[in-house]
């Protein structure tokens, strides 16, 4: 079973995605509240899966892939944003990520995209 980070500003969305992982069998090895936090969750932890929100204080999402990337090129990353907005899609696909998923989100969604990303 693989262990997915969960990366958002919002800890009732962490709290949220989290419940969805784990009602699906999912491990949720930890959760990170920017993305400076999760570039260093993800060195510490090395999850099968990241999923990353995209606007977030300090750090946002797509830089957070990047670094993640510069780490590790073969990382998983799954991003989620309330802005369903092209460019940043564009952007967090380029920058690595694997899926997009908007908010709010769809518990289906959540876990198709999750089992894609991990298949």
């Amino acid at each position: 079973m693989a262990g997915i980070l969960i990366v958002d500003d919002a800890a009732f969305m962490r709290m949220m995605i989290k419940d969805i992982l784990t009602k699906n069998g999912f491990e949720v090895v930890g959760e990170a509240e920017n993305g400076a936090v999760a570039v260093e969750k993800y060195k510490a932890l090395k999850p099968s899966l990241v999923v990353m929100d995209i606007t977030m204080p300090e750090m946002d999402g797509i830089e957070a892939v990047r670094r993640i990337k510069a780490i590790d090129p073969d990382a998983k990353i799954i991003m989620c944003s309330a802005m369903g907005q092209q460019a940043m899609v564009i952007d967090a696909i380029q920058a690595g990520a694997r899926d997009f998923i908007v908010k709010p989100f769809q518990p289906d969604r959540v876990v198709e995209a999750v089992k894609k990303a991990l298949s």
